[in-house]
Protein backbone atom coordinates (compact mmCIF):
# COMPACT_ATOMS: atom_id res chain seq x y z
CA UNK A 1 0.00 0.00 0.00
CA UNK A 2 2.79 2.92 1.08
CA UNK A 3 4.41 1.79 -2.19
CA UNK A 4 1.79 2.52 -4.59
CA UNK A 5 0.86 5.84 -2.56
CA UNK A 6 4.59 6.87 -3.05
CA UNK A 7 4.01 5.85 -7.12
CA UNK A 8 0.95 8.02 -6.88
CA UNK A 9 2.69 10.88 -5.28
CA UNK A 10 5.73 10.99 -7.50
CA UNK A 11 3.66 10.86 -10.56
CA UNK A 12 1.56 13.88 -9.29
CA UNK A 13 5.10 15.46 -8.61
CA UNK A 14 6.34 15.40 -12.07
CA UNK A 15 2.59 16.21 -13.44
CA UNK A 16 3.14 19.39 -11.45
CA UNK A 17 6.44 20.19 -12.13
CA UNK A 18 5.40 19.82 -16.02
CA UNK A 19 2.42 22.36 -14.90
CA UNK A 20 4.93 24.82 -13.69
CA UNK A 21 7.16 24.61 -16.39
CA UNK A 22 4.41 25.02 -18.73
CA UNK A 23 2.46 27.84 -17.25
CA UNK A 24 6.04 29.70 -17.08
CA UNK A 25 6.43 29.12 -20.70
CA UNK A 26 2.83 30.55 -21.23
CA UNK A 27 3.19 33.31 -18.87
CA UNK A 28 6.53 34.83 -19.75
CA UNK A 29 5.07 34.11 -23.96
CA UNK A 30 1.36 35.77 -23.63
CA UNK A 31 2.17 38.38 -20.82
CA UNK A 32 5.78 38.98 -19.64
CA UNK A 33 7.57 39.43 -16.97
CA UNK A 34 7.64 43.49 -16.59
CA UNK A 35 4.35 45.49 -15.23
CA UNK A 36 4.70 47.28 -19.01
CA UNK A 37 3.34 43.60 -20.18
CA UNK A 38 0.78 43.07 -17.88
CA UNK A 39 -0.55 46.72 -18.70
CA UNK A 40 -0.61 46.06 -22.40
CA UNK A 41 -2.08 42.32 -22.32
CA UNK A 42 -5.09 43.44 -20.08
CA UNK A 43 -5.59 47.14 -20.65
CA UNK A 44 -4.60 46.61 -24.92
CA UNK A 45 -2.34 48.64 -27.28
CA UNK A 46 -3.40 50.86 -30.12
CA UNK A 47 -0.31 51.01 -31.48
CA UNK A 48 0.23 47.03 -31.52
CA UNK A 49 -3.46 46.16 -32.90
CA UNK A 50 -3.58 44.75 -28.92
CA UNK A 51 -7.31 44.88 -28.06
CA UNK A 52 -8.36 45.63 -24.26
CA UNK A 53 -9.75 42.52 -22.32
CA UNK A 54 -13.31 42.72 -20.73
CA UNK A 55 -14.79 41.50 -17.76
CA UNK A 56 -16.76 39.16 -20.06
CA UNK A 57 -13.46 38.10 -21.47
CA UNK A 58 -11.09 37.64 -18.41
CA UNK A 59 -13.98 35.85 -16.83
CA UNK A 60 -14.29 33.22 -19.39
CA UNK A 61 -11.02 32.37 -18.57
CA UNK A 62 -10.86 32.80 -15.26
CA UNK A 63 -14.05 30.07 -14.68
CA UNK A 64 -12.13 27.08 -15.32
CA UNK A 65 -9.18 28.25 -13.79
CA UNK A 66 -10.89 28.64 -10.13
CA UNK A 67 -11.76 24.95 -10.08
CA UNK A 68 -8.08 23.87 -11.84
CA UNK A 69 -6.55 25.59 -9.09
CA UNK A 70 -8.97 25.06 -5.83
CA UNK A 71 -8.46 21.36 -7.04
CA UNK A 72 -4.49 21.41 -7.53
CA UNK A 73 -4.04 22.98 -4.42
CA UNK A 74 -6.61 21.12 -2.42
CA UNK A 75 -4.97 17.98 -3.89
CA UNK A 76 -1.26 19.51 -2.91
CA UNK A 77 -2.29 19.94 0.29
CA UNK A 78 -4.55 17.24 0.65
CA UNK A 79 -0.98 15.17 0.18
CA UNK A 80 0.92 17.14 2.72
CA UNK A 81 -1.25 15.67 5.75
CA UNK A 82 0.31 12.18 4.97
CA UNK A 83 4.04 13.79 6.10
CA UNK A 84 5.99 14.90 8.72
CA UNK A 85 4.33 18.80 8.42
CA UNK A 86 0.81 16.91 9.63
CA UNK A 87 -0.77 19.83 12.17
CA UNK A 88 2.49 21.86 12.46
CA UNK A 89 2.18 26.04 11.62
CA UNK A 90 4.04 25.83 8.30
CA UNK A 91 1.43 23.39 6.65
CA UNK A 92 -1.18 25.88 7.84
CA UNK A 93 1.16 28.80 6.86
CA UNK A 94 1.62 27.63 3.11
CA UNK A 95 -2.24 26.06 3.09
CA UNK A 96 -3.02 30.39 3.69
CA UNK A 97 -0.11 31.31 1.14
CA UNK A 98 -1.47 28.81 -1.74
CA UNK A 99 -5.19 30.05 -0.86
CA UNK A 100 -3.83 33.98 -1.22
CA UNK A 101 -1.29 33.58 -4.17
CA UNK A 102 -3.82 31.35 -6.00
CA UNK A 103 -6.65 34.20 -5.08
CA UNK A 104 -4.77 37.35 -6.15
CA UNK A 105 -2.89 35.35 -9.25
CA UNK A 106 -6.82 34.70 -10.49
CA UNK A 107 -8.45 38.22 -9.27
CA UNK A 108 -5.84 40.85 -10.11
CA UNK A 109 -6.92 41.30 -13.54
CA UNK A 110 -10.65 42.15 -12.67
CA UNK A 111 -8.61 45.20 -10.82
CA UNK A 112 -6.13 46.40 -13.81
CA UNK A 113 -9.26 46.81 -15.82
CA UNK A 114 -10.91 48.46 -13.37
CA UNK A 115 -8.68 51.29 -13.12
CA UNK A 116 -6.00 49.96 -10.76
CA UNK A 117 -2.75 49.90 -12.73
CA UNK A 118 -0.46 50.23 -10.27
CA UNK A 119 -1.48 46.79 -9.26
CA UNK A 120 0.05 45.11 -12.31
CA UNK A 121 3.72 44.06 -10.41
CA UNK A 122 0.67 42.26 -7.85
CA UNK A 123 -0.56 40.00 -10.98
CA UNK A 124 3.78 39.44 -11.51
CA UNK A 125 4.09 38.65 -7.68
CA UNK A 126 1.51 36.40 -7.23
CA UNK A 127 2.42 34.27 -10.13
CA UNK A 128 5.67 34.14 -8.87
CA UNK A 129 4.99 33.34 -5.81
CA UNK A 130 2.71 30.94 -6.77
CA UNK A 131 5.32 28.85 -8.07
CA UNK A 132 7.96 28.90 -5.71
CA UNK A 133 4.84 27.79 -2.51
CA UNK A 134 3.76 25.01 -4.76
CA UNK A 135 7.62 23.90 -5.85
CA UNK A 136 8.67 24.23 -1.67
CA UNK A 137 5.47 22.09 -1.08
CA UNK A 138 6.10 19.74 -4.00
CA UNK A 139 9.53 19.30 -2.72
CA UNK A 140 8.37 18.45 0.99
CA UNK A 141 6.13 15.82 -0.75
CA UNK A 142 9.12 14.52 -2.93
CA UNK A 143 11.30 14.43 0.10
CA UNK A 144 8.06 12.23 2.26
CA UNK A 145 8.31 10.03 -0.35
CA UNK A 146 12.44 9.64 -0.35
CA UNK A 147 12.88 9.43 3.95
CA UNK A 148 9.65 9.21 5.38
Amino acid sequence: MQKAYNFAIFYFILFSILLLISNSILFASKIGFTTEGVLTYYLGNEALFIAPKTPGGILKIILPHIFAFGLFVMVTVHFLLFTHKKRTKELRLLTSALFILSFLEIFTPFALINGFESLAFLKIFSFFFFEIVILYTLFILFKSILYD
